[in-house]
């Protein structure tokens, strides 16, 4: 049986500082810029809002770096959601042969990279700001009931097709509870689940470990701290 930690507030702590230490250049210039644009592919900026006020980045990889031969509206498009502690920056971080994102996109997929709220690329709203204890107010519940479905919705708008998807981790509950709750069956092509999500105590890393054994949501919810940036551990 896991030993808990007596007094978890010097482990989260620690979470946050390695969460600020991993503030780089993606801040200022964007996943597009820093890690699609350098790698020589074609990379668009994309905004979608959530029914419950939240503004979340989308970014689409249309085409190859060898710009194949199929056209815009032939490509089916595949949606990608990250996992916990992760951004879109989590497909792109490989070389292009070893990017599940890049790959796809050599293979005549229309690519598109999920935020989740709360992420660099996805902290806009409606009314709120991120300075607001309730625009920190929700669980993997709204990423289910909110995220996904507007991100389907889009991108359905936008290719005018049902898209594949592509979950890792908290990528396949989300989509999971999603299906279960009928919001995505007339947008979902097929799901592609890696590493889905259930128990806690397997988790190998030091970081998870840490995280799941002193119960640092509860800690952080009753220290009052609303905002978290575990979104910014690219690991």
């Amino acid at each position: 049986m896991a030993k808990y930690p007596s007094n978890p507030l010097p482990l989260v702590a620690l979470l946050c500082a390695f969460a600020a230490a991993a503030i780089n250049s993606l801040d200022e210039n964007g996943i597009c810029k820093s890690l699609v644009e350098t790698q020589g592919y074609t990379c668009e900026q994309h905004h979608v809002t959530t029914e419950d006020g939240y503004i979340l980045g989308l970014q689409r990889i249309p085409s190859g770096r060898s710009n194949n031969n199929s056209t815009a509206d032939q490509k089916l498009p595949v949606l990608l959601q990250h996992g916990l502690m992760m951004d879109a920056a989590t497909w792109l971080l490989n070389p292009p042969d070893q990017a599940l994102a890049f790959i796809l996109a050599d293979e005549g997929f229309d690519v598109w990279l999920a935020n989740a709220r709360g992420t660099h690329s996805s902290r806009g709203h409606k009314s709120l700001s991120t300075n607001d204890p309730t625009y920190w107010d929700w669980t993997w519940d709204q990423l289910a009931a909110y995220d996904l479905p507007a991100f389907f919705k889009y991108v359905n708008n936008q290719t005018g097709q049902k898209a594949h998807y592509v979950g890792h981790s908290l990528g396949t509950l989300s989509v999971l509870a999603a299906l279960s709750q009928q919001k995505l069956i007339n947008s979902i092509r097929s799901a592609a689940l890696l590493s889905p999500v259930a128990y806690l105590g397997q988790i190998s890393t030091l970081l998870g470990r840490i995280s799941a054994q002193s119960f640092s949501a509860e800690v952080t919810q009753l220290a009052q701290i609303t905002k978290f940036n575990c979104n910014e551990l690219w690991i």
